[in-house]
């Protein structure tokens, strides 16, 4: 009988936390690092990953749908089935130890029913075609090529890829030195074009394999999330906002690109919170004050006015799939609303804390027009109806939208913990390809500044 610690075992029960128990792959326990937990992670990964496709493969060979009690054993079947389909596993051997996992969850009066199952599809394999099935939730597939009529295609088709692992050098650090340092423990990595401190790790690796990372020498972070800082472009003595900055990705590359400014970081979860101490400790930053509060809400505000606000809004993570594919399985229709609604009360509360003249960048992980280009220009046709104050901000302001979204390009991952990479926060990716300047109407005489608009595709 197989061990709890198989990884076949592990990554089934990863499996039915995700569809069964709707939680994150992030709230997942794999074993310590070692050969069994890397597989048991490819394996959860890209079972979660092509969910849908295979999902759509085996239900017609149910004679009848499963009860409730044993939907863990259609679990299972996309274990199994993801085995043969995208992976060079031997079939024989990725059908008999699937099989053996009935056993160890105590079915085994399942294992012939397993079996038939994956026999029938190891020998259909042929006439399935991996490439016209997007595997993604129905109503993100419409809404998707909603927004991206020309691109949709290969929008799907890189969220069904992998995510590269990339880091942020500390800025003291030689990034060329560092490489070599990297080399001598047989990690490749390679520079990036897009932002100045940024290498892609070439086999994403424990964090604590990094050199020095316990010292602050680097921060895993992907490239998308590194433009925002350089974007918000910190200068001596200014005062500048991070609202929603956890885990603190943003917030640390902020300060360490300039030292002389003070850096206010906003989150409202304590645990998430509890995360930013960790990672400016970490870093041993000292121009950082974090603050306990709702972004959506002036409580926490001393009225003193920023410099520059980074609004890293809340959003649906559909830029993020490749990152954290559990996301098509979690994230609902109904949520899109909700996060919208969100995303517009707290840029409206924010603005008006921006100095006349300062600059705000608003960022987020979605793909969805909605949140991004849509949230701007109904913040703009709107401002009439607003207080004064956000009238003489418009005036004068300088406004910077920042969107994660994907093309044919590698893009992002949550801010939670990512088991991929061990026990750190991994932050918002995406590589950008093009920049698109946009401007409001200049019909009226209230906005006179331009809108830049940073769509990393």
């Amino acid at each position: 009988m197989l061990n709890k610690n198989n990884a076949r075992v592990v990554a089934h029960r990863a499996i039915c936390q995700v569809a069964l128990e709707k939680r994150f792959l992030s709230d997942s326990l794999f074993p310590d690092d070692n050969s069994d937990t890397s597989f048991a992670k490819s394996l959860t990964f890209g079972s979660i990953r092509f969910y849908h496709h295979l999902n759509d493969i085996i239900t017609p060979r149910l004679k009848k749908p499963l009860d409730k009690k044993n939907l863990d054993l259609h679990c299972l079947l996309i274990l199994g089935a993801f085995q043969i389909i995208y992976t060079d596993i031997s079939r024989h051997a990725a059908i008999n130890e699937t099989v053996e996992v009935a056993k160890c969850i105590e079915k085994s009066w399942a294992k012939g029913f397993i079996n038939a199952i994956l026999r029938s599809i190891d020998r259909d394999q042929k006439e399935i075609d991996k490439s016209t099935h997007y595997s993604h939730p129905s109503w993100l597939v419409k809404k998707i090529k909603k927004d991206y009529p020309e691109d949709h295609k290969n929008i799907f088709l890189e969220n069904n890829k992998k995510a590269p692992m990339s880091i942020r050098i500390h800025p003291s650090l030689n990034k060329e030195e560092y490489q070599k340092e990297l080399e001598k423990q047989n990690i490749l990595s390679q520079s990036s074009d897009i932002v100045p401190q940024a290498l892609i790790i070439a086999n994403a690796v424990n964090v604590n394999k990094l050199p020095n990372f316990q010292n602050g020498s680097c921060y895993v972070q992907d490239l998308s999330a590194q433009l925002a800082a350089h974007l918000i472009a910190p200068k001596k003595g200014e005062y500048i906002l991070d609202a929603c900055c956890a885990p603190g990705g943003k917030t640390t590359h902020l300060a360490e690109l300039c030292p002389e400014s003070e850096v206010i970081a906003l989150d409202n979860e304590k645990l998430r919170v509890k995360k930013v101490y960790e990672n400016i400790s970490r870093l041993k930053i000292t121009n950082v004050k974090i603050i306990e509060g709702d972004a959506s809400t002036k409580d926490w505000w001393n009225k003193k006015l920023f410099d520059k606000i980074l609004i890293d809004a809340p959003c649906s993570g559909t830029g993020v799939i490749r990152r954290h594919p559990d996301i098509k399985l979690l994230r609902k229709y109904k949520d899109i609303s909700q996060v919208i609604k969100t995303q517009t009360q707290i840029l409206e509360n924010l603005w008006i804390m921006l100095k006349p003249g300062g600059e705000l960048v608003y960022a987020t992980c979605s793909i969805l027009k909605d949140e991004n280009e849509n949230q701007i220009t109904n913040f703009l046709k709107n401002y009439k109806s607003r207080s004064k104050g956000i009238k003489d901000s418009l005036t004068y302001s300088f406004f910077i939208i920042l969107i994660y979204v994907l093309l044919s390009l590698p893009f992002h991952l949550f801010d939670s913990l990512d088991p991929e990479y061990g026990s750190i926060g991994i932050e918002k990716d995406a590589i950008t390809k093009r920049l698109i300047s946009y401007s409001p109407s200049r019909n009226d005489d209230i906005c006179t500044s331009p809108i830049t608009c940073c769509c990393c595709w």
